[in-house]
């Protein structure tokens, strides 16, 4: 598996995910529905730093070697993340109405949650020669 586009392609998710929560924490709330506080904005904004630390670490993990024992910490880190993430977005849409943007982040979070279970607990992290 080519790793580089995985952790390339998460990290550019995340940064995104990252930059808009973290200086536009308003827009989002408001698409939400969500009253906004000034201590919902900073809490808000908080995650949008824990993205984009995400994506920074993705970013510079893409050209090693992971799966396996290889980067262990990385690759377990995003397996947690987007596993957590899969089952709480879930969660959210079956104790609610259906909404289609959390609908396609949880399918978007299932897949990446996949795709580093694999690296983590059944990748070698070497290729075949």
């Amino acid at each position: 598996m080519n790793t580089k586009i995985l952790m390339t392609s998460s990290s550019l998710i995340l940064a995104v995910a990252g930059i808009f929560t973290l200086f536009a924490p308003d827009v989002l709330l408001s698409a939400l529905g969500v009253v906004v506080t000034a201590e919902l904005s900073v809490l808000v904004q908080l995650l949008g730093a824990l993205y984009f630390s995400f994506a920074l670490m993705n970013w510079t993990a893409k050209d090693s070697a992971i799966g396996g024992i290889y980067a262990r910490p990385v690759s377990l880190a995003n397996f947690s993340h987007f596993f957590s993430g899969t089952l709480l977005l879930v969660k959210y849409l079956f104790s609610n109405e259906f909404n289609l943007p959390i609908l396609l982040v949880s399918i978007l979070y299932a897949s990446f949650a996949a795709v580093f279970y694999w690296l983590v607990f059944r990748a070698t992290g070497l290729k075949a020669q």
